[in-house]
């Protein structure tokens, strides 16, 4: 079996750049190394692992499947190294360390920039959007210094600071007979095509639940993992949607009307941080700026204690 000290720095430099560049000509360029010398570290690698990498035909290279399949962890450690070179250099010039961020899409990118704005940062930010699963792990790892969102959020890794509770809300083409209410009942939608979020386990659940205890069968839906697409495709005219509050007030959409359901169908976010670790400055001041940005952003927005989490959940589940 490879040992770790077999593989070499600049052969999976290689590897990846040409993989990503396409060629072994844009990767020698890419890395400002001849191309023989790329292709002698191809090589190499090659012969350490004890498997082709590539299908040469004449100048020509095309990754093997085994090599895609790599491809995605070497590309994720040479990013992590590449992190440690920062941080070193940081933390020898006594820099700010960076405010590392996690969020889910709609949190990220509806109510986290209005967050930022009210602190006075001097650190260099770094946001990564991701699915909840992922943003939740990104903190369990450490990866990040902090993460947003939604429920559940029980783990040991992981402090939960806060629950934040808003109402979800529907979204309607401007043009649409609908957008005269200031209220909406969902017996309303009953036979128009829904766009909804994809995740079952998430949202979409509470979504079904509410629809099926009122008898209200949708003509058809099209699903899909992002709440910007939503409004998008409402704004096509192809449908209506019910949709969590975040992004439609944080990102409001020309040609989308928004408005208030008459029933009430929860969305609950939380605050995390690593479990143990000491908050910078920043990070605390993050925890607080989020609220404040909720409060202004979200009509009837409520900030619940950690500790309701369990409750919180029973009500998701019994929705």
């Amino acid at each position: 079996m490879t040992t770790l000290h077999d593989l070499d720095l600049k052969q999976l430099e290689a590897f990846s750049s040409v993989i990503s560049a396409g060629s072994v000509t844009a990767a020698a360029k890419a890395l400002d190394r001849s191309q023989p010398t790329i292709s002698r570290q191809l090589q190499e690698l090659e012969q350490s692992l004890g498997y082709p990498l590539f299908i040469r035909n004449g100048p020509r290279i095309h990754p093997t499947e085994a090599a895609l399949q790599l491809h995605q962890y070497v590309q994720k450690a040479l990013l992590s190294l590449q992190q440690v070179r920062l941080r070193a250099h940081e933390i020898g010039h006594q820099q700010l360390r960076p405010l590392n961020i996690a969020a889910t899409p709609a949190l990220a990118a509806g109510l986290l920039p209005q967050a930022l704005a009210l602190l006075d940062l001097q650190n260099k930010v770094q946001i990564i959007s991701q699915s909840a699963e992922q943003t939740a792990h990104a903190v369990i790892s450490a990866e990040a210094d902090i993460g947003l969102c939604s429920l559940p959020l029980e783990h040991d890794a992981v402090e939960l600071h806060w629950i934040g509770q808003s109402r979800c809300v529907v979204a309607l083409p401007q043009d649409d007979p609908l957008t005269t209410e200031n209220q909406i009942a969902l017996h309303r939608l009953a036979g128009r095509r829904i766009i909804v979020p994809w995740n079952p386990l998430r949202l979409r659940g509470s979504f079904e639940k509410a629809l099926k205890k009122l008898k209200v069968l949708p003509h058809e839906t099209i699903e899909t993992n992002s709440s910007a697409n939503i409004l998008a495709c409402v704004r096509a005219g192809l449908g209506v949607a019910i949709l969590e509050p975040v992004t439609a007030w944080g990102m409001p959409l020309e040609g989308v009307a928004i408005r208030t359901l008459e029933e009430e169908i929860p969305y609950f976010f939380g605050i995390i941080t690593p479990q143990g670790r000491q908050l910078s400055a920043a990070a605390q001041s993050l925890v607080g700026a989020v609220e404040q940005a909720a409060q202004n952003l979200l009509p009837a927005f409520q900030r619940l204690a950690a500790s309701e989490h369990p409750r919180v959940m029973r009500l998701i589940n019994h929705h």
